[in-house]
């Protein structure tokens, strides 16, 4: 059963704490209208590291605005297919099926591991980028939807090794199903841990790599934004996400607030700003990211400023909406944006 908090009246923070009034996806459509960043206060873009051109990079920089990089950390479409080795498995001892539209990698992979830090290097050598943000980085499975997709995984062979070393257990012979069984019967605490660690572990090979490429740069999460009890426990159990551990690594938390397409009301983003404030401690810092984008559900201009507000409550100190592009074709939102980060910025 969904774990409900107790409904928090969130009051938007003073101009002087909103520190990051920011976008997320390629403000092409934007420019394209002929507006400019600096008009609306915007001074932070968060693109897909794919999309993050020299152009881009330099026309932002003109308008006040830096460009951080969305990396598709274990987002496994397009490797596992040519690469079956990292493909997850279940519990079952079977591929695990794609979660609606979202298909991770087995995280244990070595191959995997190698290209994504590959792939982050070469970014950060080629483009200045303020920071990096992983996104989809977690274990298989579907959190953005009603009702969460949450299978279990990953029974790979690299995980099953990496496990019994890391726990000092010899896993008995036999198929995969039964060594999955196994694990989850006996010793499920040391499996739940240890998959935290995994994860843990990706956090800090990457800002090893981003002190050593571009010391300064932040580096972010996106993530699931459900509590401690949720699903019982799911965040953790599931996905493998630990905020306390990853807040001894990360530097910014923005947890995926998508109200509409989660099935929930717009004041739950206000409820889950308040209770990570209260979970985490200083000096991680919390940058929300807030649904404007109108699927599965239309979100109007007036939720849309609503869950803006909201998402700046407890003690956020940035925000950011997902689409630029969702708000950038709709006047009435674009007027809100305009008046929102223009407001928080001190601007008249």
């Amino acid at each position: 059963m969904r774990y409900i908090l107790p409904i928090i009246l969130a009051t938007a923070l003073s101009a002087q704490q909103v520190e990051i009034r920011g976008t997320y996806a390629d403000p092409k459509a934007f420019w394209a209208a002929g507006a400019r960043l600096d008009d609306y206060a915007i001074n932070a873009i968060f693109v897909h590291s794919g999309s993050i051109t020299p152009a881009l990079i330099e026309r932002a920089k003109a308008e006040g605005a830096a460009v951080y990089a969305e990396f598709a950390t274990l987002n496994g479409k397009g490797y596992v297919e040519q690469h079956p080795e990292a493909w997850p498995i279940d519990e079952r001892g079977e591929r695990a099926p794609a979660a609606t539209w979202f298909l991770g990698a087995c995280p244990t992979e070595p191959g995997f591991k190698a290209h994504r830090l590959r792939q982050l290097e070469q970014l950060l050598d080629s483009r200045e980028v303020a920071g990096v943000w992983m996104d989809y980085f977690h274990w298989h499975a579907q959190f953005e939807e009603p009702e969460p997709i949450l299978p279990e995984t990953c029974f790979s062979d690299t995980c099953l090794r990496a496990f019994a070393a890391a726990a000092g257990l010899t896993i008995p012979a036999g198929s995969t199903a039964e060594k999955a069984k196994w694990i989850l019967s006996r010793h499920e605490r040391a499996w739940r841990d240890w998959r935290v660690d995994v994860l843990g572990a990706w956090a800090r090979e990457f800002r090893d790599v981003m002190r050593r490429k571009k010391p300064g740069a932040l580096l972010g999460v996106y993530h699931c934004p459900w509590t401690d009890e949720e699903y019982d426990g799911a965040r953790r159990r599931t996905l493998g996400l630990d905020l306390e551990a990853l807040a001894g690594v990360v530097d910014v938390f923005s947890p995926m607030v998508y109200h509409g397409r989660m099935g929930r009301p717009p004041e739950w983003v206000g409820e889950y700003v308040e209770w990570i404030s209260s979970r985490l401690s200083a000096p991680v810092k919390i940058w929300p990211i807030v649904q404007a984008h109108g699927e599965p559900t239309p979100i109007s201009a007036g939720e849309f400023e609503r869950v803006m507000r909201l998402g700046t409550s407890g003690r956020a100190s940035g925000i950011m909406m997902f689409t630029f592009g969702s708000v950038a074709g709709d006047p009435a939102k674009l007027a809100s944006l305009k008046r929102l980060y223009r407001d928080w910025a001190g601007m008249r």
